[in-house]
């Protein structure tokens, strides 16, 4: 009777999708903060770009390696308390770290306890919400909530950086902790867990799916997820080639392009105008990625997206010597490619283990994901410094993506485009 009265409104799963989007996105602006931050901090502590970029690397780590656990937190503690712990981490986090003066701090605060905070509200969650309140549409969902990172960078990215510059990086941070503490009430007021909580059935769906299972331990379920996933090539493929998605991308782009232009002589909000750029196509890549992970090959598609992505770094040094035509036909082309490639390894993570332990694989998968980026991030930071740019850095990563696209055609079977929506994963392994 509920699905019935609800048939001509609103369904409630766009809401549960809008208040994920906007924990998402508060999340994203906080990991964004440190690219528009280390130049202010290296200038005012005489902290190394190394020393700086050490810090990040621990964050990115932390943030990947929550995501399996945090997937299975999800169904231990429930989507809506699990959003408002993490908000409430990170906004603490990034407050406590205005007060730092040490390079330690800086490694506890914004490496351990902002990388936690984030992590617990990483792809997986996007996962959960997208497989829970969406029988049809799926896809697409899954899309706009991937691009949520992005976006991120669009609305923080900018004002950060004018923030930092004119009123100093303590501002900045200031400004990411509010956005944390607007978005934090309404998840604690709206959010559900479940369409069943509201006696609707998820989107588009004509029977109720199978009730959840009984909680388990979301520690030994996402370590024994983790082994049994070990045993398969595809978990490797998939692994492989997400671990070089973060190295180009959060890793390189996202924490050293800005102090990469203002060594060129490009002002620092300039410089994070080019990747609020990169924050719109990206928003249309994925999202369109995401209509094209329900039609076509997807392990196609990862070869496109990580050989493009790979071309493009290499241009990028030459890219007219940094000059802003240069870097606004790159912030374009790469902007369409950011993270294009998450709605087809999610499809294909749900293809080759099942939808009943997609979730917690994705999750390891994208703990790869952010190693890969951790990586990125503490070494273009000491080529920088030792060699006095990134040629290398970016160079190097642009190698190394071309081989991940040629690698990701080996990924098992072809999936199946039969049944698409079926495909997107749960978030846990009780789901």
């Amino acid at each position: 009777m509920a699905t019935t009265k609800t048939a001509t409104r609103l369904h409630y799963g766009w809401i549960a999708a809008g208040l994920t989007f906007l924990t998402m996105l508060a999340a994203a602006g906080a990991r964004s903060a440190p690219g528009v931050l280390i130049v202010p901090l290296e200038q005012e502590f005489g902290w190394s770009r190394a020393t700086i970029s050490a810090a990040v690397s621990v964050n990115l780590v932390l943030y990947g390696l929550a995501g399996p656990f945090a997937a299975a937190l999800l169904e231990w503690l429930g989507v809506r308390r699990t959003m408002v712990l993490s908000l409430a981490i990170t906004a603490g986090g990034v407050a406590a770290t205005t007060l730092i003066s040490q390079p330690w701090q800086l490694v506890m605060l914004w490496g351990v306890v902002v990388g936690t905070g984030t992590g617990m509200t990483a792809l997986v969650l996007g996962a959960t919400v997208a497989s829970r309140w969406f029988d049809h549409q799926r896809g697409l969902v899954m899309g706009i909530l991937s691009a949520s990172t992005a976006t991120g960078q669009l609305v923080f990215l900018p004002l950060l950086a004018w923030l930092a510059a004119t009123y100093g990086w303590r501002a900045a941070a200031f400004y990411v902790v509010a956005a944390g503490a607007v978005v934090l009430p309404l998840v604690a007021i709206l959010m559900r867990d479940r369409p069943s909580d509201l006696g609707l059935l998820p989107y588009g769906a004509t029977q109720a799916p199978p009730p959840p299972s009984p909680r388990r331990n979301p520690v030994a379920t996402a370590l024994v997820t983790l082994v049994e996933a070990m045993r398969r090539r595809d978990f490797w493929l998939l692994a492989g080639g997400f671990f070089v998605c973060g190295l180009t991308t959060n890793g390189l782009i996202g924490t050293h392009l800005v102090p990469a232009c203002f060594d060129h002589g490009i002002p620092e909000v300039k410089a994070a105008g080019l990747l609020a750029v990169m924050g719109i196509f990206d928003f249309i890549g994925t999202t369109g990625s995401g209509w094209l992970s329900d039609r076509v090959d997807n392990r196609k598609l990862l070869f496109w997206y990580y050989s493009l992505r790979g071309l493009s770094l290499i241009f990028l040094p030459f890219s007219f010597d940094f000059s802003f035509y240069g870097l606004s036909l790159f912030a374009v082309f790469y902007g369409l490619d950011w993270i294009a490639t998450v709605p087809p390894t999610v499809r294909l993570t749900a293809d080759s283990f099942g939808a009943e332990r997609a979730g917690i694989v994705f999750g390891w998968i994208f703990a790869a994901h952010q190693l890969g980026a951790a990586v990125a991030a503490s070494a273009a930071g000491l080529i920088r410094t030792e060699l006095g740019d990134y040629l290398l850095a970016f160079i190097g990563a642009g190698v190394i993506g071309v081989a991940a696209g040629v690698m990701s055609l080996f990924i098992g079977g072809k999936p199946s485009l039969t049944q698409p929506e079926a495909a997107l994963p749960v978030a846990a392994a009780a789901e």
